[in-house]
Parts: structure tokens; C-alpha cells; sequence
């Protein structure tokens, strides 16, 4: 099986993640999140087939996250508002956003990749 992983290299997580997969027969095709952020039809896609909410896409740790008040605004925004922003800038994509084409995870949770990647 193969994935396509969008990362931060410099984030832990993401690190842990690639590990995880690696050491599970996974192999990765990384795509770097900051420098070759998903297009908003990719975002689009991936939130349609991960079954969350759009709002779960956000990486409400950083620091830009903080700067644009996105707390708020995640609230009131329209799912067409959300997508745009978040096709903005990589930053704000929470990470990594992992997806074999059908299904999608969001953040690095071992369980979850467990029951999802094996």
C-alpha cells in the first residue's frame, strides 16, 4: 500500500507518523505541506472522504492558527470560507493529512492509523 502524506518535516508528529507507517510496510510519498500545500479541491476532497468536520482540518495548535483568530471564525464561516482559508497557507492544515485516495486521517493518533493503515 501506498500513501500520500503531507508533512512539516520539522514536526514531531508528523516524524512519529512517518515512522509508523514506514516501520507497518506503508510506503509514503511525502508532499511538503508548507511549500506544496493540497489545492482547495484536494482539501475538498480529502474532508468529504474523511468523515469529520471541517473544522478538525485546523491545526489549532499554531502559531498562525492563533494570529488570525481562527477560534472564532471556524464557528461562524461557511464550508466554502473554511476551504479557502485553509488552502491558504499550509500552516493551517492540521498534520499530516494522510490518504490512500479512499480514505483519510488527520493528525497522528496510533490507534487510529492502526485501524486505518493496516
Amino acid at each position: 500500500m501506498a500513501v500520500t502524506f503531507y508533512w512539516y518535516p520539522k514536526c514531531g508528529t508528523c516524524r512519529n507518523a512517518k515512522k509508523w507507517l514506514e516501520a507497518n510496510g506503508i510506503s509514503v510519498e511525502e508532499v511538503h505541506i508548507v511549500e506544496n500545500p493540497p489545492s482547495r479541491e484536494t482539501l475538498k476532497e480529502l474532508y468529504q472522504k474523511s468523515g469529520l468536520e471541517l473544522k478538525k482540518f485546523f491545526n489549532t495548535s499554531g502559531m498562525k492558527y492563533r494570529e488570525l483568530g481562527m477560534k472564532d471564525k471556524v464557528k461562524t464561516a461557511t464550508e466554502d470560507e473554511l476551504l479557502d482559508i485553509l488552502a491558504s497557507d499550509g500552516m493551517l492544515i492540521k498534520r499530516p493529512l494522510t490518504t490512500d485516495g479512499n480514505k483519510v486521517t488527520v493528525g497522528f493518533n496510533e490507534k487510529q492509523f492502526e485501524e486505518t493503515w493496516k
